[in-house]
């Protein structure tokens, strides 16, 4: 399988790209992934390489499913579907504003190739959706047992943590060991996730990412237990 030849992933900057332009498509993206590397730009620019340090994480385990989002996702009018709506997912992503981002990283050609491989069954998305109506959302790249997350969106309030919650705990039970949440936020440390040093995801990155999980953690979720 091809590797990464673009530069030490151990050895990038803390904060800035590792390696700048190149193509982006499905086989380029599987290739960083496996390495540790995702991109990060904006439209108009080349395609930037990131393997930042520290690396912020998430242990499926160590979520904080607290009282008060429990009683939220019992409410009546939740649904939770997988793989249902991914380009949406992927647009809405790019189009919802976020409290001190101005524009979006997410470019016509990064949704492309995330399309590309949600069709080769590696990229996922999770919608949710309150009364019929696709209300939060979130999609991500499966590589063995590590789930590399890339962005999430709200119009209800909760949503994203409700289609969080859900996913995380379809991880927990089908065996993955890291949510590679990437870059810092306060939303995803108040779930649980921490920061580790680079070396230490890399590490973790090369035991897990050929590993099978159990079992399809994006299988649909019977009708039943679906609100």
């Amino acid at each position: 399988m091809q590797e990464w030849t673009r530069g030490d992933p151990s050895k990038a900057p803390a904060r800035a790209p590792l390696a700048r332009g190149g193509k982006l498509d499905a086989a380029s993206l599987i290739v960083a992934y496996r390495a540790g590397i995702f991109p990060w730009y904006s439209a108009g620019e080349p395609v930037k390489w990131y393997c930042p340090d520290p690396r912020f994480v998430m242990r499926p385990s160590d979520f904080r499913l607290t009282d008060s989002l429990k009683k939220t996702m019992r409410k009546k009018g939740w649904s939770i579907t997988f793989d249902q709506q991914f380009e949406t997912v992927m647009r809405r992503c790019s189009e919802v504003p976020r409290r001190g981002q101005h524009g979006t990283w997410i470019t016509e050609e990064m949704i492309t190739a995330y399309c590309e491989l949600h069709r080769l069954g590696i990229a996922h998305s999770v919608e949710v959706s309150w009364g019929g109506e696709l209300v939060g959302g979130l999609y991500g790249v499966a590589l063995g047992r590590l789930f590399h997350g890339e962005s999430m969106f709200q119009l209800r309030t909760d949503a994203s943590k409700v289609g969080y919650a859900t996913i995380v705990a379809r991880l927990a039970a089908c065996g993955y060991v890291l949510i590679d949440c990437q870059m810092p936020t306060p939303h995803l440390a108040s779930l649980g996730a921490f920061a580790v040093e680079r070396t230490e995801f890399l590490e973790a990155v090369k035991r897990f990412r050929d590993q099978p999980p159990t079992g399809d953690a994006f299988a649909p979720i019977p009708t039943s237990n679906a609100t």
